[in-house]
């Protein structure tokens, strides 16, 4: 039976991308090594981290000022790392779930945070609107995605000081105006790369400012001094990285992934707005397109696990929704194929009929 996989991280690659990578997994360039075992200052693995970081340039049009480095610890290291290099007195958090809350915590050990605006009232069903950003702000950070609850900031914001963005789960699935942000940060784990390293694009011109010293390992400039090789890089996790970068440059650019995006959730979205026995858990205008989520309507609640065994038995994987807020979520990052989608919606529309 085909498997349909919709975790949301880690989550689903390529399969030419699995392919390529379990290929040097073997048999790295020929050496007779496999890529887990070669040294990182080996001569044919510098090509790999020198790509990667070019292909990161290219694809997002990174403009001249800007590091790309990658690093381990996940994007919740990024959390204390991120108010470490930047924060200087004062910063301000979007709180749109509990990743940007988590972010928030981390930063008021090194400076004063406002939390700007916030939906957890309303258990971050929307992203908070007609708020207004403090222009005293060293710096404004903001989750684009949230992959628990399903809601996603889709464009790039116009505020009057420096923006942070953590991009963990929307990365690369449209294209980003680079310039507006100090600093970008994402796991590889959802959209680019298996678990393992996390991808970090910084403004040059805006390290070393802060009041503080900054421990080695958690100064950027440590990195983009050394080009990311200060100690041992997750080889694997970057080589998957770089073949997930050459699939999407040749499949056609993040023009296309987003092109993909919306037509994946538009027949989703469609599915489940029509279907009698669900419905969506946010407003429509900040539904993600990366994580949708939906739970049954109330009166047929009892069909919860029966859907989920119904599902699971036609091949569906992952797509019971984050305990914190229950129901299914089907993530739909770039690997993820409008097949997948049609499969999930047949899914769907046949238990409908029996029930």
């Amino acid at each position: 039976m085909k498997k349909y996989n919709f975790n949301a991280g880690p989550s689903m690659l390529p399969r030419e991308v699995i392919e390529a990578t379990a290929q040097q997994i073997l048999d790295f360039n020929g050496s007779g090594l496999s890529l887990m075992e070669i040294s990182h200052r080996a001569k044919d693995f510098q090509p790999v981290m020198d790509e990667a970081m070019a292909l990161v340039k290219e694809i997002l049009q990174v403009p001249e000022g800007y590091s790309v480095v990658f690093l381990g610890g996940g994007a919740s290291l990024q959390f204390c790392q991120v108010p470490c290099n930047f924060l200087i007195k004062k910063a301000g958090y979007l709180n749109t779930g509990v990743w940007a809350k988590k972010a928030m915590k981390e930063a008021k050990h090194f400076g004063e945070v406002v939390e700007v605006a916030s939906s957890a009232d309303a258990n971050y069903t929307f992203i908070p609107k007609d708020w207004t950003c403090p222009t005293d702000l060293d710096y404004l950070h903001i989750t684009t995605n949230n992959t628990i609850y399903g809601t996603e900031i889709r464009k790039d914001l116009d505020i009057p000081v420096p923006l942070i963005a953590d991009m963990s789960s929307d990365i690369f699935s449209r294209p980003v105006d680079v310039s507006k942000y100090d600093c970008i940060y994402a796991g590889a784990q959802k959209n680019l790369a298996m678990a393992g390293v996390t991808i970090i694009i910084v403004k040059d011109e805006k390290l070393g400012l802060a009041p503080r010293e900054i421990p080695t390992m958690l100064d950027y400039r440590t990195h983009v001094e050394k080009g990311s090789m200060f100690n041992t890089p997750p080889v694997v996790p970057i080589y998957s990285a770089l073949e997930t970068l050459r699939w999407i440059k040749r499949t056609g650019g993040v023009e296309e992934m987003a092109r993909r995006a919306e037509e994946r959730a538009k027949l989703l979205y469609s599915e489940i707005d029509r279907n009698k026995l669900f419905r969506g858990t946010v407003k429509e205008e900040d539904r993600s397109l990366m994580n949708i989520c939906f739970v049954l309507n109330d009166e047929y609640k009892d069909l919860e696990k029966p859907f989920f065994d119904f599902a699971t038995e036609r091949g569906m994987v992952g797509i019971k929704g984050h305990r914190s807020v229950g129901g299914f979520r089907a993530s739909c990052y770039n690997a993820q194929t409008i097949e997948g989608v049609q499969a999930l919606v047949a899914c769907m529309q046949e238990f409908e009929k029996q029930n």
